[in-house]
Formats: C-alpha cells, sequence, structure tokens
C-alpha cells in the first residue's frame, strides 16, 4: 500500500478512536458505580437502541472480512457462514430473547442459578462463558493483524504485533471505564458506519456489472479457476465424507451457537422489558439480515473483481478481500478514488474490531465478577467491589486474548469465530434450554451439561487439524491430529444435551417443584423480572 493509504486509513481510524474514547469519557463522568449500570447501563435503552447495538455487536470482523474472503475463495461453500449466521438469529428470537431477559439479572448463569444451587452452578456458567468470549475475542485479534498487515504492505511483523496490542488495551479502556453504557452508544456507531459502508461497496460492485448479478457470478466462476463448480456446493466441504461432516458439524454450531454466546445474552438486559427485548431481535434480525445479503455481493464481487489468487497471495485465509476489491472499486491502487475508498473500508474494519471486542470483555468480565468471584467468596460480595473486579477482570482477559491472537494470527477470522459458536452450542445453549423448559432438570444436571459439552468441545479442538498436523495448523510442525473435523460441534453439542440429562437422571437431588413453578411464570410473563 502507499503511504496515501496508510495516512488516510490510519487518520480515519484515529478520528473514530477519538470519537469513541469520547463517549467512553462523557460516560464515566455520569456513572453511578451500581453493578446495574456496569453490566446492563442501566436498563434504559430503547429497542431501536439495542437492536443496532446488537447487530453492532453480532456483525464482526468475522462476517465483514472473514466471509467474505471466504465466498471469494470458495464460492458457494463460503455462504454456509452467512446463512448460519443469519439463520441462528430465529432460535434466538423465538427461544431465547424474551425468557433470558424475564428470568436473568446480568449473565447466562443467573438463568441457570434461579432454580439451582448457585454456587456450583455459577462457576460452571463463569468458566464456559469466560472460555466462549476468549476464543471469540482471538478471531477479532487476527482480524486487527490481517488488516494492518495489508495496510503496512505486509512487511512488518512487529507492526502486527503492536496493533494487537493496541486493540486489546483500547478494548480494555472501554470496558474499564465505560461499562455497558459506553460500549453500547460504541456498538451503535460501529454499526452505522458498517452498513453504510456495506451498503456503499454494494452498490459500487453491482454498478460494476450494470446490476446483472448472474453476470457477476459468471465472471467470479471465470476468475476463480474453479468453473462452474465455484458456484456449487463442494469445493470446501465436499471432497470426502469427512468434508461433509465438517459442513454439518460447522452448520450446527453456527444455528445453534448465537443463543449461547455470553455477549448477545447480555444484550437483553440492557432494556426495560421482555417486550423490548423481542423488538430489539427484530430490529437486529433486519439489520444482519440485509448485513449478511451484502457480503454474499462482497464475497462475490472480490472473486470476480480482484480474483482468488491475488486476495490468497495478499492474506493466505482471505481476510483482506474486501478491502482490496474497495481499492479497485475506487480506482486502484493509484487513483485518489482507491485511496479514500480503502482508507474508508480499513477504518470501518477497525472500528468494528474494536466495538465488537468491547462488547465481548464486558460479557466476559461480569461472568468472572459476577459469577465466578461472587461464588468463590464465602460471603456475598458488596455490588462495587464486584464492579472493581470486572475492571480488573477486563484486564486479563485482555492480555490473554492478545497473547492467543497472536499466536493464531493465520487463520481465517470466520473460521475461528465458528470454534466459538461450537463451544458456546455445546456448554451453554444445552443448559440454558433445559433450565428454561425442563421441569425435572437438576444442580448436577445443569454441572454436567456445561462440562459436558465444554470440555469434549476443547480437547477436540486440541486434536483437530487445528491445533496440528496440517500445514494450515497452528503447530504444524506437531502432530497430534486424531479428530478428523476442523469444528468438534458434530459430536460436542449432543454430548452437552447428552451429559445434562444423565446428570438429572441420576441425581439423587429431587427437582424444586415450586422453583421451576416460579421460573416458568416468570418467563412467560415477566412477573417478578428484575
Amino acid at each position: 500500500m502507499t503511504g496515501n493509504h496508510q495516512t488516510l486509513a490510519l487518520l480515519l481510524f484515529s478520528v473514530f478512536v477519538a470519537i469513541t474514547l469520547g463517549i467512553t469519557t462523557w460516560v464515566s463522568r455520569h456513572r453511578h458505580g451500581s453493578a446495574e449500570e456496569f453490566y446492563a447501563g442501566g436498563r434504559l435503552f430503547s429497542p431501536m437502541e439495542n437492536g443496532f447495538a446488537i447487530a453492532g455487536d453480532y456483525m464482526s470482523a468475522a462476517s465483514f472480512l472473514g466471509i467474505s474472503g471466504l465466498i471469494a475463495l470458495f464460492g458457494y461453500d463460503g455462504l454456509l457462514y452467512s446463512v448460519g449466521f443469519l439463520v441462528a438469529w430465529l432460535v434466538v428470537l423465538f427461544l431465547v430473547a424474551e425468557l433470558v431477559r424475564n428470568c436473568g439479572r446480568f449473565t447466562l448463569a443467573d438463568v441457570v442459578a434461579a432454580r439451582m444451587s448457585e454456587r456450583p452452578v455459577r462457576i460452571a456458567a463463569g468458566t464456559s462463558s469466560v472460555t466462549v468470549s476468549v476464543l471469540y475475542l482471538v478471531a477479532q485479534m487476527v482480524g486487527a493483524g490481517s488488516l494492518v498487515a495489508l495496510l503496512l504492505g505486509g512487511t512488518s511483523d512487529a507492526a502486527q504485533t503492536w496493533t494487537v496490542i493496541g486493540v486489546g488495551a483500547l478494548m480494555v479502556v472501554y470496558v474499564s471505564f465505560g461499562g455497558m453504557r459506553a460500549t453500547t452508544w460504541i456498538q451503535i456507531v460501529k454499526a452505522v458506519l458498517l452498513m453504510g459502508g456495506a451498503i456503499a461497496l454494494t452498490v459500487l460492485v453491482l454498478v460494476r456489472f450494470h446490476g446483472d448479478f448472474d453476470q457477476l457470478l459468471r465472471t467470479a466462476a471465470e476468475r476463480s479457476g474453479h468453473g462452474k463448480s465455484f458456484l456449487a456446493p463442494g469445493l470446501k466441504y465436499g471432497g470426502d465424507w469427512t468434508a461433509r461432516l465438517d459442513f454439518i458439524s460447522l452448520g450446527l454450531a453456527l444455528v445453534l451457537g448465537t443463543a449461547g454466546l455470553p455477549h448477545i445474552l447480555s444484550r437483553f438486559y440492557t432494556v426495560p422489558t421482555a417486550r423490548a427485548a423481542r423488538r430489539s431481535v427484530v430490529w437486529s434480525i433486519g439489520l444482519i439480515g440485509g448485513f449478511y445479503l451484502m457480503t454474499i455481493v462482497l464475497g462475490f464481487g472480490a472473486a470476480a473483481i480482484v480474483g482468488p489468487d491475488a486476495v490468497r497471495g495478499s492474506n493466505a485465509a482471505g481476510n483482506t478481500a474486501v478491502p482490496l476489491l474497495a481499492l479497485d472499486l475506487g480506482g486502484g491502487a493509484s487513483s485518489t478514488g482507491g485511496t479514500v475508498l480503502f482508507a474508508i473500508v480499513a477504518a470501518i474494519a477497525f472500528a468494528t474490531i474494536l466495538a465488537v471486542v468491547a462488547g465481548i470483555t464486558l460479557a466476559s468480565s461480569a461472568s468472572v465478577a459476577h459469577d465466578l468471584y461472587a461464588s468463590l467468596r464465602r460471603r456475598r460480595a458488596k455490588p462495587r467491589s464486584e464492579v472493581a473486579v470486572a475492571r480488573a477482570a477486563a484486564v486479563g482477559v485482555g492480555v490473554v486474548a492478545i497473547g492467543l491472537g497472536l499466536l493464531a494470527r493465520d487463520l481465517n477470522v470466520a473460521f475461528l469465530v465458528g470454534l466459538a459458536f461450537a463451544v458456546a452450542a455445546s456448554a451453554n445453549l444445552p443448559v440454558l434450554l433445559y433450565s428454561l423448559f425442563w421441569r425435572n432438570f437438576t444442580t448436577r444436571g445443569a454441572v454436567w451439561s456445561v462440562y459436558g459439552g465444554l470440555l469434549p468441545a476443547l480437547v477436540l479442538v486440541v486434536l483437530s487439524p487445528v491445533v496440528s498436523g496440517s500445514p494450515g495448523s497452528l503447530f504444524p510442525g506437531v502432530d497430534l491430529q486424531y479428530f478428523p473435523l476442523d469444528n468438534p460441534g458434530l459430536v460436542s453439542i449432543p454430548m452437552g444435551f447428552l451429559a445434562g440429562w444423565l446428570g438429572t437422571v441420576t441425581s439423587t437431588e429431587a427437582p424444586d417443584e415450586a422453583k421451576h413453578a416460579e421460573t416458568e411464570v416468570r418467563a412467560l410473563t415477566g412477573a417478578g423480572a428484575v
């Protein structure tokens, strides 16, 4: 990239950072220090505001950079991510949104602990939530590193490293000083910017092909080197039965994982009522649906205009397809239009990463303080003490995410998010659904359900081609590959449900009928909701 690209992109990014730090400073002056203020923004947001914030939380670097890159490289098979991410919201809308808002207070563990023995359930759910959050954060860090490598011409590993560290430091500042209120407004600003950028690029791609989407697909297929197979299933996931099972595994993880993501569940507590939570999801579905339709155009546009070889040459995982597409649409590397459009897209992608990591860090620090810290103390923690622990936890989570982000810098960000979704679907979703809908569910069932999904998912990832045994692994020189699938969801999700059932039927604890009835009434009517 030329110096103009670098200077303009960094200038625009600096403007966004300045605005978001201004929001954080303003909020920190008006905060009251209460747990409700820090974790849930005082529950003062409207459905539309929260819908934009949810969309901002969900439309991550994986969506903007990773999905478009996968479509550019693998055509039809890359579409699975767009479809899976979108369909997942139907599960959230119909099964989770209102019930979680009515039954919980700040975290997933609040919902489960309402009718169980609190301490073991909170420790299990808190551990799982932190694990999922850290995996999701790693994907955002990798996206940040890829973007800077492109911006600086891919010549400086040190610059890439310092960018990941810088993003981590900023997210700690947002969360520690601004809490949920600052994080929500940052998400809203970011959602507007991202939708604006995606719409502009989509229109430019369609104008390039005179509105003929068929011509766009044909050109993408021709430039891919795969011909018509580029537009048919099987290029990435159809080589053999292992690849097909991986396809099913990933689909399950994407569709079921959203309802178990801690940073998405925590957003339902920022509105005053369950009805507002449901309306928030309706707003977010509209925004997210439009966005994922646009990623399809951008992915095939990158294949047709930039070409898969150029995309792969810039970043092997395809994470830089959209910035390269913007550069070409603006008139090329040496043109003013190309410089400006590239800089805008790079700045929006940076903004996307910063906003999403802030939301995830807040959710994970809330789990550490509200679930783990509060459970491990013999006396109940005071709200102010709990908030102080949450701020300290944000630093710890940031450090871990930075370290893992530097380690996984060459993996596709959408793929990394797929792993986080698999762990969320395996560990969090079973215990959540059992708690809400199964009358006989017990404390042992809850604890077994979480660990019975979490541990197999993590072990299978360690034993998969993601970590070792293939050229694209984290440790290509080591071979611990005993599990053939990249995504563990096909095995670990059923194990989570099975462990929850087994723990319940073998438990000597009698189910608490009164607590179940209370939870059911509260979930369905909102009576007694915080």
